[in-house]
């Protein structure tokens, strides 16, 4: 049940609250702001079979979901958007709905523990498929992976957690030469601040956990893109395959909390630029990632690419892995909890909590080290976050 976008020439801040929610005024509408929850597992017909209203069965099709997916298409640039049951089911649905047994991928090296999880254990273990990690900061690396059974290109940009970026023009090309789907998680930078159907990216996932949701309380994933054929697989896999949809209540708080997006944004952006400048002043503090920074070697790449530069700061203390753990568990404003993109600002610790699962070597290996921190900048005071950290900091 997915019309097309609407308010398509409205800025960006005016689609987030009226996209999918005008109000129905015609005969029999009853002029509601905010879209009902409709929690009905099945519709009564009118026809058998072809009823006129469009709905049969709810995970088949919901206008609560309706009015999220047109809302997610609207302020992705595309025409079509599916939600799902979270962000994960987004991700192997997205995989499942193009990937035959003998395909071969090829992966950001930085890509969400999650997926690679889901590339590795069961796309290359059960379905015969190659996943090759590349270092795609550097577009030449993705080129040199193609093989002729290439057929996905996975991206992150910016990645989790040490915010790398690739070109998502230069790789749309590469994928474009080769008849290769580019799909890019957009997870970090929302379709606020980047929009990778524009940049050339056949498919775009979100998890709507994160930003799209911003308030902590639910779970759940997207997937947005202009191409017909695919979405009418990735919806028939969805629906009839795995039965991945978001519940009506879920589609109801992503509603609420989407029209927000554009204000959250830019204080998470306001709040990590502070935050980010503190901590590279900071003598305890080693390293800094935060692709706002001049110093971020994709700098330059990231004010092109994106409208902004997101609200996660990754950051390496002075220490090893128990200076870090004493460190996040010291703090009273920051919360220690995995996750990230609500309005509350986050702490965590990758290698003991997110990443604790990876193999140490490979864990390294990727650049998560011990002393790695993974903030996620809420949308308090900064200057209260910085006092936070300073607290923290100086009993290192």
């Amino acid at each position: 049940m997915n019309d097309p976008p609407e308010r398509s020439n409205d800025a960006f801040e005016t689609k987030a609250i009226h996209a999918g929610e005008e109000p129905d005024l015609g005969p029999g509408g009853t002029g509601d702001l905010v879209s009902p929850i409709h929690l009905s597992s099945t519709f009564a017909m009118d026809e058998a079979g072809d009823p006129s209203h469009g709905y049969k069965y709810s995970r088949l099709g919901n206008p609560t979901r309706a009015a999220l997916e047109r809302r997610v298409a609207t302020l992705s640039d595309a025409d079509h958007a599916m939600t799902f049951a979270s962000g994960m089911a987004a991700i192997s649905t997205t995989c499942l709905s193009v990937l035959d047994s003998g395909d071969h991928v090829v992966a950001f090296d930085g890509v969400y523990g999650g997926t690679k999880v889901f590339f590795d254990d069961y796309l290359a273990e059960h379905f015969d498929v190659s996943v090759e990690y590349v270092d795609a900061t550097d577009a030449d690396a993705v080129a040199a992976a193609v093989t002729p059974e290439t057929t996905l290109f996975w991206m992150e940009s910016p990645t989790n957690p040490l915010l790398k970026l690739c070109d998502i023009g230069a790789i749309a090309g590469i994928a474009d030469r080769h008849d290769v789907l580019l799909a890019v998680d957009n997870t970090f930078a929302t379709p606020y601040f980047q929009r990778p159907l524009s940049l050339g990216a056949d498919v775009s996932v979100h998890s709507t956990t994160k930003y799209l949701n911003g308030h902590t309380d639910s779970i759940g994933g997207a997937v947005v893109t202009n191409d017909d054929a695919l979405a009418e697989r990735v919806r028939f896999v969805q629906e009839y395959a795995l039965g991945a949809t978001m519940p009506p209540f879920d589609c109801y708080l992503v509603l609420r909390g989407s029209k927000t997006l554009p204000l959250r944004m830019r204080q998470h952006e306001a709040n990590a630029k502070r935050v980010a400048g503190y901590l590279s002043e900071h003598g305890n503090v080693t390293a800094v990632h935060y692709p706002g920074l001049d110093a971020h070697p994709q700098h330059e790449l990231a004010a092109r690419q994106m409208d902004g530069f997101g609200g996660v700061v990754s950051f390496e203390i002075a220490g090893g892995a128990a200076e870090a753990r004493a460190f996040v568990e010291s703090l009273d404003l920051f919360t220690l909890a995995v996750s990230l993109g609500s309005v509350e600002s986050l702490i965590e610790h990758p290698a003991s909590m997110s990443a604790s699962y990876v193999p140490e070597e490979e864990r390294l290996a990727s650049g998560i080290t011990d002393s790695l921190i993974r903030a996620p900048i809420g949308t308090e005071n900064a200057d209260d976050l910085i006092a936070d950290l300073e607290q923290g900091l100086r009993h290192l």
